[in-house]
Order: C-alpha cells, then structure tokens, then sequence
C-alpha cells in the first residue's frame, strides 16, 4: 500500500485535487496539507510520519518542508510536480496535468 501525501500551498486546490483523483486508485492511500499558516489543513508531522511518498507542487514547498520538517522527512521520497498555482479545484487542466505527473510513482 502506497500512502500518498500531496502538499501545496494553502490546500485549497492542486493537493485537494490530487487526493481525490488518486483517492480510488488501488493500493493507495491519499492525504493533502499546506504549507501556509491559513492553509485548510494546516501540514503535520503525524500526516509526514503516515506518508510513505509525499508529492509537493513547486520547488519552492520542497525548501519550506526540509526547513520546517526536517526531522521529519528521514527517508521519505519526496517528489517535486512542478505545478504552478494556475488551477481551480478539479479543473481537467490540472487534473490531467497530475495524471501525467504522479501517476508513474503510485502504480
């Protein structure tokens, strides 16, 4: 079982979207946060402990999850989308885009 974590920003629409596109997906498990103080969920070290892969949307999230996370990450893979904040909540732009992009390490 692949239990993913998706993180943006303010998890208000990419890693939403990523949860639930994967959400059904076999042998995977999803979860989202964000990395800002008003994010919806609000990232936490339980949520990095339970992942055993965690996807962020820009290179700028992978620097502000090793400075704030660090203890945290020990042997985590950690994969960068590069996806920029361009998107709506499950717009078909951006979930095709998530396709293309995370689908490869959660088969």
């Amino acid at each position: 079982m692949k239990r993913a974590l998706f993180i943006c920003s303010r998890n208000r629409l990419r890693s939403p979207t990523a949860e639930q596109v994967f959400a059904n997906w076999p042998d995977v498990e999803t979860d989202s946060a964000g990395l800002a103080s008003d994010a919806a969920v609000p990232l936490s070290s339980e949520q990095l402990a339970w992942a055993s892969i965690v996807f962020v949307m820009e290179k700028s999230h992978r620097s502000r999850l090793s400075s704030r996370f660090r203890k945290y990450l020990n042997g985590k893979r950690i994969i960068c989308l590069d996806i920029p904040d361009d998107y709506e909540y499950m717009q078909p732009e951006l979930v095709e885009l998530l396709e293309a992009k995370a689908a490869r390490f959660l088969r």
